[in-house]
């Protein structure tokens, strides 16, 4: 039997990158796929794929810096599936700016899809994972959200860390409703941005020296982590902090 059958996710960020990802391998495992994004061309084209293949998945539009954008696409779920799961926080953005340096403007953006975006899944999600008997959220943070990194900026590694305490604190208060929460916090993951930002040989190796494993994260390697988290398989994990990271964070 697949791992999700039955179930609906939510996957904020889902368009493309780490979203896609999650969001193509749920639906393998029987789920029926929220593709939550503002890129409607990209939401939609990662949708159609799915339901190319024999999943079941609908895009929608979502603003996650905006609580009435989060109210319509948990609501737009609830009716199109009968119920609600699974909610992945997926969605993030970096803006590389120093703290010496950084606009106030940007980090507030940063707050708001970073931190903002997460709270207001998790608000809203809640409500609904009650009249199913219970729900899964996994919070998407970095491993910067569970130390500091000499090549990261100050203010994502803020964000992180919020997420990674929101995450536990949900986990504790909502376990009565058996709802999971548990965040997971990939190193440095192989997309099309960061091959971009690798043209720079002397980056490349810098990110590559820091991993024991030697290699970068793959987009695979964070989706099956978090299948395993949506999974019945971790119906006892909860308040977790996942490292997907080769050993950066034991080294």
């Amino acid at each position: 039997m697949a791992r999700l059958e039955g179930k609906a996710a939510l996957v904020s960020g889902a368009g493309q990158g780490l979203g896609a990802a999650i969001a193509a391998l749920f639906a393998g495992e029987g789920a029926v796929v929220f593709i939550g994004d503002l890129n409607a061309g990209t939401g939609s084209s990662t949708a159609a794929a799915i339901n190319a293949k024999g999943g079941r998945a609908f895009f929608l539009m979502l603003d996650v810096t905006d609580e009435e954008s989060w109210k319509a696409a948990v609501a737009r779920a609830e009716k199109e599936a009968g119920r609600l799961d699974i909610l992945v926080n997926n969605a993030g953005i970096n803006i590389r700016e120093p703290i010496e340096t950084m606009k106030a403007e940007n980090f507030d953006a940063m707050l708001a899809v970073n931190v903002k975006g997460p709270f207001l899944g998790i608000k809203h999600a809640i409500p609904v994972f009650r009249r199913c008997g219970g729900g899964v959220i996994i919070n998407m943070s970095s491993v910067c959200g569970l130390v500091g990194h000499r090549y990261t900026t100050e203010a994502y590694t803020v964000t992180k860390g919020a997420l990674t305490l929101l995450t536990k604190t949900v986990a504790v208060r909502h376990a009565k409703d058996n709802i999971r929460c548990n965040s997971l916090h990939p190193s440095t993951v192989d997309t099309p941005l960061v091959r971009e930002l690798f043209r720079d040989p002397a980056r490349r190796t810098e990110r590559l020296g820091e991993v024991p494993l030697g290699r970068l994260a793959s987009a695979e390697d964070v989706a099956n982590a978090a299948l395993f988290l949506a999974s019945d398989e971790a119906a006892f994990i909860n308040g977790a902090a996942l490292p997907v990271d080769g050993g950066t964070t034991a080294d």
